[in-house]
């Protein structure tokens, strides 16, 4: 074998290792940006999974009651001031959907619309002087009297087991 085939084979041996050592580097790059993309990721979902629990905690009947009593307020206002409250957290909220599973996003909007449902109906079977203490007292005793009442439990517990998920 002459110097000439030597440097060549030499010269393309050493080409060879350098493109794989690249490759092998990009490689590992482009793991690493996977890696953090998905930490970055999942840091966006657990977050919203947490303002999903805030918001259903929010919503719940008896936090929702407790926080909006207004003294003197007719069973009208009162029911006005409850569905409207429910509304404006969950449209406040709206953009965690596109981060969590369907199925938590559809126990979120059930609680939402089962709430403004059962404040609307309990409303609307009070006679037309009732005070919004005579709906408040109402919904906490269907509450009491009901086990679909506590559906605010449910999904605090579906988001808490699918944010576990993620971790």
């Amino acid at each position: 074998m002459d110097n000439t085939t030597m440097y060549l084979s030499g010269a393309i041996a050493f080409l060879l290792a350098s493109f794989l050592g690249y490759l092998f580097w990009q490689q590992r790059k482009s793991s690493k940006e996977q890696s953090e993309k998905d930490n970055s990721t999942r840091a966006l979902r657990l977050q919203a999974y947490e303002r999903l629990a805030l918001l259903v905690d929010r919503i719940a009947l008896p936090n929702l009651i407790s926080r909006i009593n207004q003294t003197g307020a007719s069973a009208r206002d009162m029911q006005v001031l409850l569905t409207h409250s429910i509304r404006e957290e969950f449209d406040y909220n709206i953009t965690q959907q596109i981060y969590v599973t369907a199925d938590a996003w559809t126990a979120v909007k059930n609680l939402k619309e089962q709430n403004m449902l059962v404040i609307n109906q309990l409303a609307s079977a009070l006679p037309p002087h009732a005070t919004g203490m005579d709906l408040n007292k109402l919904l906490l005793e269907y509450l009491m009297k009901d086990k679909k009442g506590q559906l605010h439990e449910v999904v605090s517990e579906v988001l808490s087991y699918e944010a576990k998920k993620l971790l």
